[in-house]
């Protein structure tokens, strides 16, 4: 909200447009009933917001964990409304969730979970009425289930109702490395503006889940010095400063923990070719990027003062606090927010679904390319509004995603 004032008072924003845009559309609500294997019944509370629809459909995910309540769903549907808009998709913003934790259910328990949460929303949910996705702790078997529930309801299959679905059922080639390819053509844009060049530009990488070990991957064959790596257990630098060679990023293609990757296998070492600190410890060490692909509220007020890199890419959500922000930029950082640096995954499952509207697939090299497309011309039209506003890059972002979203609000209502 505090984002969404600041892009108000930049636009000069109708305060009728505002009071819209400071609450969900709609909130709904639910209490699913589950039999568990033991014959005995529990009820899962869980929640679908539809944030705003100006633009298209309502768009995002749905997560399975025991935190999940109504303000961060609300705070996150929000949130997935500015992502699409900053991306340029023809998608609202929305989100859902169910409070449980996935893990303590069986495989069997899980689909009836999953089938139980398409049959208390089926009503609200459509391919051009809103269309979830994965989120925290939910997978494409998962979104398989739902598919199939959905397609129950209506009396046949359609796919469109749901991306992040596995290839066989519709999903994209390509999603699965979406998101880090979209934060590297951004980078890569970046780099181009500040004639950088890669081969001698050192990056960090804290988080190596999906979005981690990919971009790793595709910056050191572009010639990226990779000077360091973490996990939830360890990072891992280069002493020498030239980078890690081609062995170990083969690893970390293959998806492997931190502590694999070395020879050693231990995190107390006296190996020569690699060093260990601790993952904090690698976030404030010198170096020109610092790509951030792990959790929320990595850098804050605390330690923004001693982070030294130049640039920070947000591939993980919400990995800068505010009040550290402020720090950083004063301190000439530059930071490629999340809203658009980890569009990359939104993008694609859009593009899933309007492979599956035409029922006309494409090869993943097609996917990549047009994703390619679409992140640049995100890139290009928020550095455009922010030296046009003269303002930081996620401003100039939620600038551009109220601008779109007001104008479309604006239209339909003369």
């Amino acid at each position: 909200m505090t984002q969404l004032d600041k892009a108000a008072r930049i636009l000069n924003l109708k305060p009728s447009i505002l009071a819209i845009l400071k609450k969900p559309k709609k909130i709904l609500q639910a209490a699913i009933p589950i039999k568990m294997d033991n014959g005995e019944m529990k009820v899962f509370d869980a929640f679908r917001v539809q944030y705003n629809n100006a633009l298209g459909p309502y768009k995002g995910g749905i997560r399975f964990h025991p935190q999940v309540n109504l303000n961060e769903i609300k705070a996150l549907a929000f949130w997935m409304t500015i992502k699409t808009a900053v991306a340029g998709l023809p998608m609202g913003g929305g989100k859902g969730g169910v409070i449980v934790d996935p893990k303590k259910l069986s495989p069997a328990e899980l689909e009836r979970l999953s089938r139980g949460y398409i049959n208390a929303f089926k009503n609200f949910i459509g391919p051009k009425t809103d269309i979830p996705a994965p989120d925290v702790y939910t997978t494409p078997q998962i979104m398989a289930w739902m598919a199939d529930e959905y397609a129950k309801f209506v009396g046949h299959y359609e796919p469109a109702v749901i991306t992040g679905k596995p290839v066989e059922l519709g999903g994209s080639l390509g999603r699965d490395t979406a998101t880090a390819q979209g934060g590297f053509y951004v980078l890569n844009e970046l780099i181009k503006k500040l004639k950088m060049d890669p081969k001698k530009t050192c990056m960090l990488i804290q988080g190596f889940g999906n979005a981690g070990h990919h971009f790793a991957h595709l910056a050191y064959h572009a010639g990226y010095c990779l000077e360091g790596i973490a996990d939830s257990k360890t990072a891992v630098i280069d002493p020498s400063g030239k980078g890690f060679d081609y062995h170990v990023i083969e690893h970390i293609k293959k998806g492997k923990g931190v502590v694999d990757i070395c020879e050693c296998h231990e995190i107390d070492c006296d190996c020569k070719d690699h060093k260990h600190i601790t993952n904090m410890q690698m976030l404030e060490k010198d170096c020109d990027i610092l790509v951030l692909a792990a959790l929320e509220n990595q850098i804050t007020s605390a330690n923004a003062g001693r982070i030294k890199a130049k640039i920070i890419l947000e591939l993980a959500n919400g990995p800068t606090t505010p009040e550290a922000e402020e720090k950083l930029y004063k301190k000439g950082k530059i930071i490629l927010p999340d809203v658009l640096a980890n569009a990359g995954g939104v993008i694609v499952s859009y593009f899933e679904w309007a492979q599956n509207m035409y029922g006309y697939y494409w090869t993943e090299k097609e996917v990549q390319d047009r994703l390619k497309t679409k992140m640049i011309s995100a890139f290009s039209d928020i550095w455009n509004y922010s030296e046009k506003f003269n303002v930081d890059l996620r401003t100039a972002a939620f600038v551009l995603a109220v601008d779109r979203i007001a104008k479309a609000m604006e239209l339909k209502s003369c």
